[in-house]
C-alpha cells in the first residue's frame, strides 16, 4: 500500500521588494559585460573553448581564458527562455518558473548525518538520501527535492545514486544532475528519460534538473562544464551557481561579489546558448562572507545580497535559484538555527526567487539533523500564512457578532465561533503539552513527527519495468565509475 502525496504549497511572491533600481541593475550588468570582455573567464576544457571560438569569442588557448564581446553575450542570452517547467512524476507537482511563485527546495548536499537511531554523527549514505526524499514527499512545504546529503557509499557514482534515490522515493521534481565525469552524465539523462516515459516527455516536463557550481574567482570546472553541455543537449534544465566569498574569493563588497558571481554564471549560460540555443537555464549567485577573525565561512550574514541576486537574474530575463533561505551556520539545533531559519524564511516572498528555501541542513549545509526539516517546514508554513494574499471578508458579519455579545461578554457560545475557529492553522510542533501538561521542546516533537512520517509514509512507487531499467542504468554506471577509478 502506498500513501497519498499531499499537494505542494508555494510561497506567493506578490510582496517582492526591489533593493536596486532598474538603472542600478543595468550598471551591474554593464560591469559583468566589462569583466567578460576585458578580463575573461578560465575554461579548462577544449570542448568549451572550441564552441566559444566558433562563435567569435576571443579565446586564449594557451591560458584557457575566454573573453566575450558584449554583443555576443547579449545575443546568446536573448535565446535563454524566461519561463519553463520542472516536471514532477505527476503533473500536479510540476513547477512553472515564471516568477509568480517561489517553490521551496530541500538543501544540499551535506556529508554528515546525525543518525536517526544512535544520534551519533556519521558519514552520509544513499539510504539517508532515500529517507529524506520519502519524508520530503510527505511535506507540502517542500516542492523540489535536492538530495540533502551525499551517497558516499557509492564513490564516483554517488550523484547517480542520489538521483536514483530521489526519483524512487518522491513524486516531486528532483535535482538529479550535478558535476560528474562526463562519461557518467549520459546515465543521468537515461534515468530522466525512463522516468519521463520518452525523450519528448523528458524535454517537455523534465523530471530532473542539474546544478553546476562555478569556481570563484572567474573560473569554471572542466567536468562541470562538460556535463552541463551533455545536460543542455538533452534539454535538462541547469542552474549555474556562483558562491563568491567576500574577503577571500571575492572583493569585500556586496556589489563586488554579485558582479563577479554574475560574470561566472552568465559566461556558462552563454556557452549553453551558443551550443544549444533555447536550452533552459537558471541563475544563482549565493555570496558568503569570510570571518575576519578565523578565516571561516559565514553563509547567513544579514545582507541584501541574495535579494539583489534574484533581481539580477530577472534583469537577465531568466529564472532564479536563490533568495531567502532556511539554512543555518549553526552547528546544532538551537537559538541560532531558529533565528537564521526564521529570518531567512521571511526573505523568501520579498526576494521572489523561483526556487529557494533550502530546508533541512545545519552547519553551513554540511550536517543533516533529520528533525530540522520538520522545524523548517513549520517555519515555511508560517511564512506562507503570513504572506499569502489576504482576502477581505464580509466585515458586517463580524460586526453583527460583536454587537450581539456586547461589552464584557464572550464568544464561546457563538455559532460563528464554532464555525470558524478551525479556519486557522494550528502548529503541530509548537505549544504541545506532554501527559503531565508540561510544554514540550519543539525539536523533540519534530523528531517524533519525523519518525512517524518515515514509518508511515510510502509514496506511490514507479512501475516495476521502470525500476528494472533504472537498476540496469545504475549497474552500467557503477561499472563505468569503477573503470574511471583505475
Amino acid at each position: 500500500m502506498h500513501s497519498e502525496t499531499p499537494d505542494i504549497i508555494s510561497i506567493s511572491s506578490h510582496h517582492k521588494i526591489e533593493v536596486l533600481s532598474a538603472s542600478e541593475l543595468e550598471a551591474i550588468k554593464e560591469g559583468t559585460l566589462q569583466l567578460l570582455s576585458d578580463v575573461g573567464v578560465f575554461y579548462p576544457t577544449q570542448k568549451a573553448l572550441a564552441i566559444f571560438a566558433d562563435h567569435g569569442a576571443d579565446v586564449d588557448w594557451d591560458n584557457q581564458i575566454v573573453r566575450l564581446p558584449p554583443d555576443l553575450v547579449k545575443k546568446a542570452m536573448g535565446t535563454a527562455p524566461r519561463n519553463f517547467v520542472l516536471g514532477g512524476r505527476a503533473e500536479r507537482f510540476d513547477l512553472t518558473l515564471d516568477g509568480s511563485a517561489s517553490y521551496l527546495a530541500t538543501d544540499g548536499c551535506g556529508v554528515h548525518v546525525i543518525d536517526l537511531k544512535t544520534r551519533e554523527k556519521r558519514a552520509s549514505r544513499k539510504a539517508d538520501v532515500a529517507m529524506m526524499a520519502r519524508v520530503s514527499d510527505a511535506l507540502p512545504a517542500v516542492s523540489f527535492f535536492w538530495p540533502l546529503v551525499s551517497a558516499q557509499d557509492f564513490g564516483k557514482a554517488a550523484p547517480l545514486h542520489e538521483c536514483h534515490a530521489g526519483l524512487t522515493n518522491t513524486l516531486k521534481h528532483v535535482r538529479g544532475g550535478t558535476t560528474v565525469h562526463p562519461k557518467l552524465a549520459p546515465s543521468i539523462v537515461e534515468m530522466a528519460t525512463v522516468v519521463a516515459g520518452s525523450e519528448e516527455q523528458r524535454r517537455r516536463r523534465p523530471p530532473v534538473c542539474a546544478n553546476i557550481c562555478t569556481i570563484a574567482p572567474l573560473a569554471q570546472d572542466a567536468h562541470g562544464i562538460e556535463t552541463a553541455l551533455i545536460y543542455a543537449e538533452a534539454g535538462i534544465p541547469t542552474s549555474f551557481m556562483a558562491m563568491p566569498t567576500m574577503g577571500s574569493t571575492a572583493p569585500a563588497s556586496v556589489l563586488g561579489a554579485i558582479v563577479e558571481g554574475d560574470a561566472e554564471v552568465i559566461s556558462a549560460m552563454v556557452l549553453m546558448q551558443l551550443a544549444y540555443p533555447g536550452t533552459p537555464v537558471f541563475h544563482s549567485v549565493i555570496p558568503s562572507l569570510m570571518n575576519p577573525r578565523t578565516g571561516g565561512y559565514i553563509g547567513d550574514a544579514p545582507l541584501p545580497d541574495r535579494l539583489i541576486a534574484v533581481q539580477l537574474a530577472h534583469a537577465w530575463n531568466v529564472p532564479s535559484l536563490g533568495g531567502g533561505s532556511f539554512s543555518s551556520d549553526a552547528p546544532e539545533i538551537g537559538w541560532q538555527s531558529a533565528f537564521e531559519a526564521g529570518f531567512g524564511g521571511v526573505n523568501i516572498p520579498l526576494a521572489g526567487g523561483e526556487i529557494c528555501g533550502y530546508l533541512g541542513l545545519m552547519d553551513s549545509s554540511m550536517v543533516l539533523y533529520p528533525e530540522q526539516i520538520i522545524l523548517d517546514a513549520e517555519i515555511a508554513l508560517n511564512v506562507f500564512d503570513t504572506f499569502k494574499k489576504f482576502e477581505f471578508e464580509d466585515l458586517d458579519v463580524s460586526l453583527d457578532v460583536i454587537k450581539e455579545v456586547g461589552p464584557r461578554g464572550h464568544f464561546l457560545r457563538q455559532k460563528h465561533t464554532r464555525k470558524h475557529i478551525r479556519d486557522f492553522r494550528y502548529s503541530s510542533i509548537f505549544r504541545q503539552l506532554d501527559a503531565e501538561g508540561n510544554l514540550r521542546q519543539p525539536q523533540d516533537v519534530a523528531l517524533e513527527e519525523f519518525k512517524r512520517i518515515f514509518d508511515s509514509h510510502h509514496p506511490e512507487p514507479l512501475p516495476d519495468d521502470v525500476l528494472k531499467e533504472l537498476d540496469q542504468i545504475l549497474s552500467a554506471a557503477d561499472r563505468t565509475a569503477e573503470e574511471l577509478g583505475k
